[in-house]
């Protein structure tokens, strides 16, 4: 059951952690015992926290529990982007790109009091590969991995990747403690954590709230005014969150409607976090069942969508017509991709051109309960449709159940899938392979998109990609106008990152490398 009580003044986090009668200090939760808490109302679940398979949201709770060999900074301020030493504090790579040598930071232990080695290095990315779920995928290329001593990893590969930004994936990438190596998934999703990262998970509850507690033996030190404890309360609801935001019962959220934000920013105690993200929302044709499975039918109902419309509407103009899936920012963005108007007539002489009789179209759209955008770009579709005789059936769900439909059985799924996609790591490969690469049992290829032409393409331009960046880019860029060419989606928009907290939080940093992500350990209040 979902948690609808609004809780009154600010015993929210204090009686969620079972710490006591809270005392109010500038509007915050402050236990009894004087922990200072920091809480986000978070608007969807967190489906698995095994590090080795999780893919999905729960990337915001194992950032602050796990660590990788390196972090991926955006550009930002003028500044170029770059891959940060994290738990190696350097690396290099030979001329061909096929090995790659990692040197650990010392003195690093895991929550259970092991040291950091690369023996434990290579036991968490062989048990990730072995598993093979999640975003396994990443590692595909490491052939071996050899360890000389205890700092040293050597990834020796298959084809040639930019390790250094693989080691930064936000999925697929934590590195974990050896006792945790035979666990299985359901170890970790009864709540046990065994990273090396600021914080340990103290109980998890699916559906509710994962609660994470200070490591006080981290390494990497604890700043005045950190937080003792990270609260994640799963919020759907975007008036609850917003509602809580303003009483100073959470800290921190996101997804709430934009129709709100210039009321939020005259919130003298809230700030309005806004950049560019590296999200894009894109609607997965069912491309397995007809009539979706005919191009020009796609074509029609992409030139149905009111992009300009949702971006007025659901961004209040801070979003941007997506060119493809690949969005500014990261390179292989096609800056001269076409981008179709709206154009009802023209969609319904497609429609005609591929035999379906006006008024005789029923499709059924999927997405995420909560979500003020997809529920507006669907109502305004929905609305377009209309003047062509097709009915579209909006579907909010909570997102594992939109998931899990999709996955089974494509033959019984929706006829459209609304989601967005931010990196696993920051490639064009990562959206590509993902998203539209030919898979035998689906994953995130949610419109079963098929095309041996562009699977070749992206996979050779992924073996360019560390040696020959502009080589790969040309491919990446072929792949994706195939995607467009074919409608394989509707690329509807690509997301500005809007996140909202409270103002005497210190610190806070957006990377939209790790799609909504706060690390608590860098704030203080």
């Amino acid at each position: 059951m979902k948690r609808r009580d609004l809780l009154k003044t600010v015993g929210f986090a204090a009686l969620a952690l079972g710490a006591g009668v809270p005392v109010l200090r500038g509007r915050q939760a402050i236990a009894a015992d004087g922990t200072s808490i920091f809480t986000l109302a978070y608007p969807a679940g967190f489906p698995d926290l095994d590090p080795a398979t999780s893919f999905s949201n729960d990337g915001a709770v194992l950032a602050n529990t796990y660590e990788t060999l390196t972090r991926y900074i955006p550009a930002r301020d003028g500044a170029e982007a770059k891959v940060e030493p994290l738990l190696a504090e350097s690396w290099q790579a030979s001329p061909d790109g096929l090995t790659w040598t990692f040197r650990l930071r010392p003195g690093v232990k895991f929550h259970d009091g092991a040291d950091l080695t690369a023996q434990a290095v290579k036991a968490s990315i062989e048990r990730t590969k072995k598993i093979g779920g999640g975003a396994s995928f990443i590692w595909a290329p490491v052939e071996t991995i050899e360890t000389p001593d205890t700092a040293t990893v050597i990834m020796r590969l298959k084809t040639a990747q930019p390790m250094d930004i693989t080691a930064a994936a936000g999925f697929a990438a934590w590195i974990y403690s050896p006792a945790s190596i035979d666990k299985d998934n359901a170890w970790f999703n009864a709540g046990n954590s065994a990273g090396t990262g600021p914080y340990r998970i103290e109980s998890y509850e699916p559906g509710q709230r994962a609660i994470l507690t200070r490591n006080d033996s981290y390494w990497g030190g604890w700043s005045e005014g950190a937080f003792d404890k990270v609260v994640f309360e799963i919020i759907e609801d975007v008036v609850l969150a917003q509602s809580k935001l303003e009483s100073g019962e959470a800290d921190w959220t996101f997804g709430i409607p934009y129709d709100n934000l210039e009321s939020l920013k005259e919130h003298p105690e809230l700030s309005v976090v806004s950049n560019p993200s590296f999200e894009t929302l894109v609607g997965m044709y069912n491309t397995r069942r007809a009539p979706l499975d005919n191009a020009k039918v796609r074509q029609a109902l992409s030139i149905a969508f009111p992009y300009d419309d949702v971006i007025s509407a659901g961004t209040a103009g801070l979003g941007a017509r997506a060119r493809g899936v690949i969005p500014p920012g990261i390179w292989g963005h096609d800056a001269e991709a076409p981008i179709p108007a709206t154009d009802l007539d023209k969609a319904r002489a497609l429609l005609a051109e591929a035999g379906i009789a006006e008024g005789g179209l029923e499709l059924t759209l999927t997405y995420a309960t909560g979500d003020a955008l997809e529920a507006l770009a669907g109502e305004l579709w929905k609305a377009n449709l209309e003047q062509l005789g097709i009915t579209l059936t909006l579907q909010p769900m909570a997102w594992e159940a939109q998931w899990q439909l999709a996955k089974a059985d494509p033959a019984a799924g929706q006829d459209i899938f609304l989601m967005y996609w931010w990196p696993t790591f920051v490639t064009p490969y990562d959206y590509l392979f993902n998203l539209f690469h030919s898979e035998t049992a689906p994953n995130f290829n949610l419109g079963y998109y098929a095309n041996p032409e562009f699977d070749k393409l992206i996979d050779e331009a992924n073996t360019l990609s560390a040696t020959d960046r502009h080589a790969a880019e040309v491919s990446f860029k072929r792949a994706q106008r195939i995607l467009i060419d074919e409608a394989a989606a509707v690329f509807v928009v690509d997301k500005p990152n809007v996140h909202i907290i409270r103002a005497d939080i210190k610190n806070y940093a957006d990377n939209p490398a790790y799609g909504h992500v706060t690390f608590v350990h860098e704030l203080s209040r």
